[in-house]
């Protein structure tokens, strides 16, 4: 079904909820973790409320939302967009990405992603700018997408395909609404590909998982779904340099996040999380960067 959004301004927003089946425990654990008051407050004062994902940063004492935009215009550096095209976001946040894709090519992008809570404000956001026109905000899951087969030019995703569980099955699902000759481009956060998984129970956990992801990994899965390789970038130092930045930023903040509503226990839970991902990261179990694939004409 679909439902209007009306934001502060004089748009109205369209969002639509697919209402698909039941979702999968972990789904649920997922939803319910991103459409809290406390980080839906905690995401949007440290990471500048209008990305989640990691940044690239020229020093580590750069902005968070100055580094997470880079990100945004590196990946895009590599795809020649144009109004013709349409785009699929899987993982898409508050939308920053696709509003920044739509207003820079002119490309219709669809955002697809399970917290309500993010998808409403990116719709509002989304109508504030103008860009309603461009761009379609969905409630629903990567790991089945609810679009017809051979449907998108790109599929794009940042720092999201961790949160699944069968992570091989969404890679299969972006293949399916990819068209011939479309590409997939994304980022994730994952484990290096020699870590002993032993050594990071404490990520696992703060994610609700079992395993990560890894480049050879991904490679692989890729490759067997039918997609050609185009790139492998290596960005993992950028993953530390972020999580201590955001791990800085909020113990400089954490009055101020008080204030806001944000409870002291979600606090102590994120400084435990945040020191994990840098305590694993300077000991190179983990790895960052953006993968790039083709699906063969």
């Amino acid at each position: 079904y679909q439902r209007r959004v009306h934001g502060p301004g004089e748009e109205w927003a369209l969002l639509e909820i697919w209402v698909l089946k039941r979702k999968g425990k972990h789904e649920e654990v997922t939803k319910s973790y991103y459409d809290s008051s406390d980080a839906e407050t905690f995401y949007l004062s440290l990471w500048g409320g209008n990305d989640l994902h990691l940044g690239i940063y020229e020093s580590p004492q750069e902005d968070i939302r100055t580094a997470s935009d880079r990100t945004v215009h590196h990946m895009a550096s590599k795809l020649e967009l144009n109004p013709s095209m349409s785009v699929l976001d899987i993982g898409a946040g508050y939308g920053g990405c696709a509003r920044t894709l739509a207003r820079a090519s002119g490309c219709a992008v669809t955002c697809l992603n399970l917290s309500d809570a993010e998808n409403e404000r990116n719709a509002i956001m989304t109508a504030e700018q103008g860009l309603s026109h461009l761009i379609r905000v969905v409630q629903g899951t990567f790991e089945a997408l609810p679009f017809p087969s051979n449907s998108f030019d790109v599929v794009w995703s940042e720092d999201a395909i961790l949160h699944s569980t069968d992570r091989a099955n969404v890679i299969r699902e972006v293949f399916r609404v990819l068209r011939p000759g479309g590409e997939f481009i994304f980022t994730d956060p994952m484990q290096a590909d020699d870590a002993d998984p032993s050594n990071l129970s404490e990520v696992y956990g703060r994610l609700g998982l079992q395993t990560m992801g890894s480049f050879a990994f991904y490679r692989q899965v890729c490759e067997d779904a039918g997609m050609e390789l185009i790139e492998i970038e290596d960005l993992t130092p950028h993953l530390t340099t972020h999580y201590a930045a955001i791990q800085g930023a909020l113990l400089d903040r954490e009055d101020e996040l008080l204030q806001a509503g944000v409870s002291q226990a979600y606090i102590e839970r994120q400084k435990v999380g945040l020191g994990a991902w840098v305590e694993n990261g300077n000991a190179g179990r983990l790895a960052w960067g953006v993968m790039h694939f083709r699906k063969p004409c």
